[in-house]
């Protein structure tokens, strides 16, 4: 047996209570829809412990408690099948399968510190597709928490304060069928040339951060001649993605004013969100790090996550936390550290503790 064979062994043998509850929920498939075994597996973990914990009627795991601090991760995976096994990496023990970084780490790690603690803890539903979990949770009666921890990976030393919002469509155009020699534009030009001045409306100076910028992405494309072949048809599906110095609204007027053609049907609207460093929530993070013995480090993300849609209902200190390297989501060889879990976990005990004693 090789040097990190016997170390992968010997991390197996050796899992405590929290790292199987890693493990376990990585094992279980969780892409997005399929939520349901691992809210399952969520229940037991918290009903084992004495704590109240229920399914909501779209798949949201709801562990209530003190709600000085709710601590909440999205149970959702993108696709992929990558063998859960734990291997040795760079020295240490590491957990590897689809969702160890983004985000079950994270939710795991919640999972235990809200047991730890007493903290009120949410596992939702549908953050990689369309945050339909999130929005059911802001949309219900649930009350205003003190403060929200949530779950992605920034690294254990990571605090999370932004996210750009996003503002998604389809446009639709269709043009008379005509020889392909006649100059007059067609529907599939109708389509390119809105998103180039789309595009060239939002073009960034070169040195201004990608963070601050609005990114213009086309996600696909379907054209050409109708099946009764009189006329030529365009459909481009497209996301802008919305730094804290625009509102969504700013980005689509820009966006529709671009159109002389065709027409657009925006269907998503998450607004951007930029937390204080001076929050409560922002500074026990900084002081739990440290008591670890690490150096906190701010971090902007230029995506979007369940952060931005708890922001845009609740008015209370918001971070984002969790274990894992974010250049991992969604990759081949996605895998977490095992000690890193462990420090994270320590660290998010440390910040609900620090909180829950400010609320009291």
């Amino acid at each position: 047996m090789s040097e990190s064979e016997e170390t992968a062994e010997t991390a197996e043998s050796e899992l405590n209570e929290a790292r199987r509850l890693l493990v376990d929920l990585v094992e279980i498939p969780s892409p997005s829809g399929e939520e349901g075994a691992a809210a399952d597996r969520l229940v037991d973990f918290f009903e084992t412990h004495d704590r109240e914990a229920w399914i909501d009627e779209v798949g949201n795991v709801h562990a209530p408690g003190d709600d000085a601090v709710l601590l909440t991760s999205h149970m959702d995976t993108v696709p992929g099948d990558i063998p859960v096994e734990i291997e040795s990496t760079d020295g240490e023990p590491a957990l590897w399968g689809r969702g160890s970084v983004d985000a079950t780490g994270s939710l795991a790690a919640m999972a235990v510190a809200a047991v730890e603690t007493g903290v009120s803890f949410l596992g939702v539903v549908g953050e990689e597709v369309d945050s339909r979990g999130a929005r059911h949770v802001i949309e219900s009666d649930r009350a205003e928490p003190g403060a929200v921890v949530n779950g992605e990976p920034s690294g254990w030393t990571g605090i999370t304060l932004g996210y750009r919002g996003l503002l998604a469509g389809t446009y639709v155009a269709t043009s008379e069928s005509g020889h392909t020699s006649r100059p007059e534009n067609n529907a599939i030009q109708d389509a390119m040339d809105w998103w180039s001045r789309v595009e060239a409306e939002f073009d960034p100076d070169e040195y201004l951060p990608v963070f601050e910028r609005v990114t213009c992405k086309p996600t696909s494309f379907e054209g050409g001649s109708s099946v009764d072949g009189l006329s030529v048809e365009a459909t481009m599906e497209v996301q802008l993605r919305v730094p804290p110095k625009y509102t969504v609204e700013d980005v689509r007027e820009v966006a529709d004013g671009q159109l002389d053609a065709g027409t657009v049907h925006w269907y998503d609207r998450v607004p951007p969100v930029m937390e204080s460093p001076r929050t409560a929530a922002a500074r026990a993070f900084r002081a739990a790090i440290r008591e670890a013995g690490g150096d906190p480090r701010l971090l902007r993300k230029t995506g979007t996550a369940d952060m931005n849609v708890f922001a845009s209902a609740w008015d209370c200190p918001m971070v984002t936390y969790g274990p894992g390297d974010s250049d991992l989501d969604h990759a081949p060889d996605e895998h977490l550290p095992l000690t890193e879990y462990d420090r994270s976990i320590n660290v998010l005990t440390d910040v609900c503790e620090r909180l829950t004693e400010v609320d009291g």
